[in-house]
């Protein structure tokens, strides 16, 4: 997820509701269920949405939680969001208008740390152990009902030559996380970019092994968004989005499977005429970096 400022939330995401092809569990239907996030950094519209559409929201993730690297303490440490970006309202006030709407709380928490660093803590196991204990310390502390993965770093900062062994590191962390949730009875969900079959030649962001983790998650969250971001197309074409979810229920139950829909649009400037305006002249270039704009 990327920061924008939403209406409700920056993405609405819902379980796959229909089955393109056999899922890995027949006998588990799909459910229609809708989420979404609600960023640290819009609360006054997120929240008061989100609760007004609880009739339709089953669950939401508040976008409040990062994962930073101390240097000092030479150990990785979760970083409140929220609380710089809403001095005069407690955690606790927002927290209790979520759960007195009957919401499931299922906080994202990102990656912060720079080139390859999570990918050097998960790959040793006292440092594993270290992030396991610190997300899981965050989950317990606060009563969530889980919590949400976006580890993204993997995908966007560090080489995908550092894939191949960042994997089985990132599935032992999965499976240790997972463990220490379910004692505690709670929730682990995983968003990330899209994955593809690994026996073709298209593989996606295969980092994230969707079937070695398949067993130890309880959400799946797709980005199928911002296929285009640089250059003028589609958000999110249903052949790229189709591609990715017949993979994601081929290897794990189809119940599991949250597919993102973009509450957002893209304006990209591909052409311009005549002469603008002095005041937007500087701005208004032909190749810019996309405006982005709320879908209501």
């Amino acid at each position: 997820m990327k920061k924008l400022k939403p209406v409700i939330a920056l993405i609405l995401v819902f379980s796959s509701v229909v089955s393109v092809q056999p899922s890995a569990n027949a006998g588990s239907q799909p459910r229609k269920v809708l989420s979404g996030w609600i960023p640290y950094y819009s609360m006054k519209t997120a929240l008061p949405a989100a609760i007004a559409n609880a009739d339709l929201i089953r669950e939401v993730m508040p976008f409040w939680y990062q994962l930073k690297f101390n240097g000092a303490k030479n150990e990785a440490v979760v970083t409140n969001l929220y609380a710089p970006a809403n001095p005069s309202v407690p955690i606790s006030v927002p927290l209790t208008a979520m759960r007195n709407a009957g919401l499931t709380i299922i906080p994202t928490i990102t990656d912060g740390t720079s080139e390859l660093v999570l990918a050097k803590l998960l790959a040793n196991p006292t440092s594993r152990t270290q992030v396991v204990n610190a997300i899981t310390n965050l989950v317990t502390t606060n009563n969530y009902d889980g919590i949400d993965l976006d580890f993204e770093g993997f995908a966007f900062v560090d080489k995908n030559t550092t894939w191949n062994s960042t994997k089985p590191n990132w599935i032992a962390f999965i499976k240790e996380l997972s463990s220490a949730l379910k004692a505690k009875n709670k929730l682990l969900s995983v968003t990330t970019p899209y994955v593809y079959n690994p026996a073709e030649a298209q593989k996606g962001y295969f980092v994230y092994a969707w079937a070695d983790i398949a067993a130890y998650v309880d959400r799946l969250r797709i980005m199928t968004y911002d296929y285009s971001i640089s250059r003028a197309g589609p958000l999110g074409p249903l052949a790229w989005t189709e591609k990715t979810i017949k993979y994601a229920i081929s290897v794990m139950p189809a119940s599991k499977v949250y597919v993102g829909i973009p509450g957002y649009g893209r304006d990209w400037v591909t052409k311009v005429e005549g002469i603008c305006p002095v005041e937007v002249a500087k701005v208004v270039k032909v190749g810019a970096k996309a405006a982005t704009f709320l879908l209501r």
